[in-house]
């Protein structure tokens, strides 16, 4: 019977970043020295503070009847700038999509990643799948791993490059790819190319570069059944992160078992991420990951 973990992780460790306030359906953030207030359906909960912050954000998002939304822009800040979490780096600027180009939250996944590969005897080779702007490459190159990135949106992959440059780290062994993610792993296996960890943080819907649609109750199991030809014969780790609403995290801890655990065995964690509420014991659900790891081999004498 394999292990099978359950866990809430708070990013905690963040001081260029702060959730400060939550409620009534919004949030109130510091991103740097700039504030801002953005809608998040999960929080039905009143304000926590009375922070005054909430009447004179730098900007806040509005959400249109007809889906996306605007920003409302009251005080000056620059059109872009930087971040830092440890010995990273990332440019921060407002979307059209009310995202700021970074989900903090992810700092939990991007901490046991690092210490995954510095379990590994030489530099893994890694996928990381709808990469984003890269979060997670950054924090596995600064560990030592060798990285694939792949998302299907041109300027994503850009923002990405242009964070692993701000992180010091553009002399790194990282492929930049701009791709439809199942069209890139079924290359992938055509070529023979194996990983010793993959990463993934699949939408719920998406287009790839040539129109091609994803859903992610119809594809991602397929995804990951393919991921398993690309995996090396011991690999290190698998993630998968979900926002995707109404997904419990015991989805993604069942797909495991049936592909990875199957053939590899090993440990699994499951759970939820979160961003704590600044000086309160209030925490914000931020979505679900799935984690496979292979047994630690104990150093034989």
């Amino acid at each position: 019977e394999p292990r099978v973990t359950r866990m809430l992780l708070i990013a905690k460790d963040w001081t260029d970043y702060e959730l400060i306030d939550a409620g009534e359906g919004e949030r109130l953030e510091r991103w740097g020295k700039y504030i801002f207030v953005r809608p998040d359906p999960q929080v039905i909960w009143p304000r926590v503070k009375n922070s005054k912050l909430w009447e004179a954000p730098h900007a806040k998002y509005f959400r249109s009847s007809r889906g996306g939304g605007r920003w409302e822009k009251y005080r000056d800040f620059p059109e872009r700038w930087q971040i830092s979490y440890k010995n990273l780096s990332f440019t921060i600027r407002p979307t059209d999509f009310k995202h700021m180009g970074l989900f903090p939250e992810q700092a939990v996944n991007w901490s046991w990643i690092e210490r995954c590969i510095q379990t590994s005897p030489a530099p893994p080779k890694i996928l990381n799948l709808f990469a984003y702007t890269g979060g997670a490459t950054a924090a596995a190159a600064s560990a030592g791993a060798e990285i694939c990135h792949v998302d299907s949106a041109k300027g994503m992959v850009s923002w990405a490059k242009d964070n692993l440059r701000l992180s010091g780290l553009s002399e790194r062994p990282v492929r930049f790819i701009v791709d439809d993610v199942f069209k890139f792993v079924k290359r992938e296996n055509r070529r023979k190319r194996k990983y010793d960890a993959i990463i993934m943080d699949p939408p719920s819907y998406g287009r790839g570069k040539s129109g091609e649609t994803w859903k992610i109750e119809k594809y991602l199991l397929a995804l990951i059944e393919e991921c398993m030809h690309i995996l090396s014969k011991n690999p290190l780790f698998f993630l998968i992160n979900s926002y995707t609403a109404g997904y419990s995290p015991l989805v993604l801890k069942n797909v495991l078992l049936s592909t990875v655990v199957s053939v590899y065995q090993g440990r699994v964690s499951e759970g939820e991420i979160a961003l704590p509420v600044s000086g309160t014991s209030y925490v914000l659900p931020c979505g679900v990951f799935g984690r496979w790891e292979r047994e630690k081999v104990k150093n034989q004498k």
